[in-house]
């Protein structure tokens, strides 16, 4: 498919900018200019019941999360949210729009992660600090009115990636038993590039260069990528793990890693919902869904398919492929 016409029309607005790529500048500049395209060009916050903020303890000291409650009769299920942003960029107010759209959606409370991020704090810090809060949100769900039975997991690029590190951990540990993971856009191999990043590598936000250097970050000298909790495409076992929503982005140089890791899955028995946007880009979901109906309409998506996985009595038999 061509590229999107909003797409086409952004990128466009990126290259007149001026603005030098975010590998080129400091990390603490590079952060500003993130946050300040996300909220011009992110979603709109939709208003829902209450707005929090809260410290629980994290493995390297205090870990801030933000909790989005929608209307509704209690207990209400929980969606845990990592925000992406390479591990490097990014907080919760970069994706206020979405946690309350999927807040208001899926009616259940979303704890959005303020996780350490790299260089400051390299790998395993971030999964860790991801770990740490669903086990928080297992054990203290009563303190948000929330069902301990009934816990998703989420996330965009690099915080779907500690989505999925979170679904491992949960599956090997038998606890919390969670009910979906959401993956919009993953890294699931951050050890060998797939044909898309020859085909997107280049012109299409994310870079490259670009990811290259999120990875250079995270990851640095002696680390090795092909670690499951970074590179979750290579775990040995993938059986037993939560139903999955995967969604992708035909101009993303993402976009075969994140669909290899959903057929992976799926051959493994976990159902999965399996979305490609034709004609879009990265971070048209998350980021950039005040700009692109898509991405819109694929937050849409994802907070129904959270409504269908929290519903009593759903079994994932029921929940059918979209291929």
């Amino acid at each position: 498919m061509p590229l999107d016409k909003q797409a086409e029309l952004w990128l466009k607005g990126l290259a007149e900018s001026g603005l030098p790529p975010l590998e080129t500048m400091p990390v603490p500049e590079a952060r500003q200019v993130y946050a300040a395209a996300c909220a011009e060009h992110g979603l709109a916050p939709e208003t829902v019941a209450d707005i929090s903020e809260r410290v629980i303890p994290g493995p390297g000291g205090d870990l801030p999360v933000r909790i989005y409650t929608p209307a509704g009769s209690r207990p209400l299920p929980v969606l845990v949210y990592f925000h992406g942003g390479g591990w490097v960029l990014g907080g919760p107010g970069v994706v206020d729009g979405p946690c309350t759209l999927l807040a208001n959606r899926a009616h259940a409370v979303v704890v959005s992660v303020d996780y350490r991020l790299a260089p400051e704090h390299p790998f395993p810090a971030a999964v860790e600090d991801a770990w740490a809060a669903v086990r928080w949100v297992a054990d203290n769900a009563a303190l948000l009115g929330a069902d301990p039975e009934r816990i998703a997991v989420g996330g965009d690029s690099a915080g779907a990636t500690l989505a999925t590190a979170v679904a491992h951990l949960a599956r090997d540990a038998a606890a919390p038993a969670l009910r979906c993971q959401v993956l919009l856009y993953p890294v699931t191999d951050a050890a060998e590039r797939s044909a898309s990043y020859r085909e997107n590598g280049e012109g299409f936000f994310l870079t490259a260069d670009l990811m290259g250097w999120f990875l250079d970050q995270y990851l640095p000298e002696g680390v090795d990528r092909t670690d499951p909790r970074v590179s979750p495409l290579r775990a040995a076992d993938h059986t037993g793990l939560a139903p999955a929503l995967v969604v992708t982005a035909e101009y993303d140089p993402l976009r075969d890693e994140g669909e290899a890791y959903g057929a992976r899955l799926a051959a493994a028995g976990t159902t999965v919902t399996a979305t490609r946007y034709a004609g879009q880009i990265h971070g048209f979901a998350a980021n950039l869904a005040g700009a692109m109906d898509e991405g819109r309409r694929a937050l849409e998506d994802a907070g129904a398919q959270l409504r269908q996985a929290f519903r009593a009595g759903w079994t994932p038999r029921l929940w059918l492929a979209d291929r």
